[in-house]
Order: structure tokens, then C-alpha cells, then sequence
């Protein structure tokens, strides 16, 4: 069987802590028809888009990161960040971003930022793990997952259809959820303490093995 190669995504952990209990994340549940992970809880984000790649016309202040970072990933950060507002925006409804328009003139696939009289939150995005799916699966990711404050994401809760009962989970109840194992991972290094430290975690695995990093 030919290896895959991983398509290139990005998603984004929204995590947010109320005045009482646990922090919550924001998580959806795939489709029972669908080809990826059906039935699974996931953050928002997907597949890089050609449009990802060309700027969206607002303040793009994306942060540096280190640690476990690829070639690729540094080159493409900007694309990838603007993968993961794009579809979260899509998927969920909400828009991560901050009160004030600006100066630049956004493109189209940007406009319901610059109608909600907000600024993509491209300088608050944190890039915390790269994973890539086994070689054995038949549909492979290379995913970059980005963490934001969730008190950023405005608007309401609806998406476009592609994730089902999305709401704000506990961290306390995630298992409670089916979930993929790269999912857990990613919001248990997002919580853990890092004193500061913004290096990125990798998770890949060999067959059945994780090898991390």
C-alpha cells in the first residue's frame, strides 16, 4: 500500500476559564458518516485552504515559536494561523478576535471580521503542538494546533453544519467524550503549567507508537 502524504491543517484550541469551575475548551462532534475520526470530538480546524495562503488584508502579528517546529511550519505559520481563525469561524461561528477595525482593507473570505467591527486575533494565537496522523491511516494530517483565550470568541454558536452538539466541555469531563488520543494530548499540554516557556510539543507515532517530542 503507497504511504499517504499528510495534507497540511491547522486547528485551534479555544480554552477559557469561568468565574467557577474547571476551564472549558471548545469541541465539536464529527459526523457518524464522516470519512475522518466519525463520531469523535474535535477542535475546530481543517485542511489548508489556497485562500489561507494570501494575506487577509488586517494587522497579521503572528508569534515566533520554538521547540519542536519544523521547516515547513516556520515558513507557513502565517497560512496555518490563518487556517485556523478561517475554520473556526466556519465551523463554529464564532469569530476570534478583538474589538476595533483596521486601517487595511480585508479580503473577502475576512469581511464578517470587519462587519462584526473586529480585527482578527492573529497576535494572540499560540502555536503549542504539531501532530501528524500514522502512515497506515488513509487520511493523513500534518496539524498544527493553536491555543487562544476562549473569551475571545464572539458571536454565537452555530457553524456551517460540519460539527455536530459543539459546546464548551470542562476539562474535568473530557473523558467522558470519545476522542482521539492527539486530541487529549494537545489540550493536556494547552492546561499544564509552562512557566513562561513557549516551545512547541511534536506527536507523531510509528504503527501504533507514539514517538513525542
Amino acid at each position: 500500500m503507497p504511504v499517504v502524504k499528510p495534507q497540511d491543517a491547522a486547528g485551534l484550541l479555544l480554552i477559557r476559564s469561568p468565574l467557577k469551575g474547571a476551564a472549558e475548551v471548545l469541541l465539536g462532534r464529527r459526523h457518524s458518516t464522516a470519512r475522518f475520526m466519525p463520531g469523535i470530538y474535535v477542535t475546530p480546524g481543517g485542511r489548508l485552504e489556497p485562500s489561507d495562503r494570501r494575506p487577509s488584508g488586517f494587522p497579521e502579528a503572528v508569534r515566533q515559536t520554538e521547540g519542536a517546529i519544523d521547516r515547513a511550519t516556520r515558513r507557513g505559520l502565517l497560512a496555518l494561523s490563518r487556517c485556523a481563525l478561517r475554520e473556526t469561524a466556519e465551523e463554529t461561528g464564532l469569530l476570534v478576535g478583538r474589538r476595533g477595525s483596521s486601517d487595511c482593507a480585508p479580503t473577502a473570505a475576512w469581511l464578517s471580521f470587519a462587519e462584526a467591527g473586529l480585527t482578527p486575533a492573529f497576535e494572540d494565537l499560540r502555536l503549542i503542538a504539531r501532530a501528524i496522523t500514522p502512515a497506515h491511516s488513509p487520511i493523513r494530517f500534518h496539524t498544527r494546533f493553536f491555543m487562544a483565550d476562549g473569551a475571545l470568541a464572539l458571536g454565537a454558536l452555530r457553524g456551517d453544519g460540519e460539527l455536530e452538539d459543539l459546546r464548551w466541555v470542562p476539562t474535568s469531563a473530557l473523558t467522558e467524550l470519545p476522542m482521539a488520543e492527539v486530541t487529549r494530548l494537545v489540550i493536556q499540554e494547552a492546561v499544564r503549567p509552562h512557566n513562561g516557556r513557549t516551545a512547541v510539543r511534536s506527536f507523531t507515532w510509528r504503527g501504533k507508537t507514539r514517538l513525542s517530542r
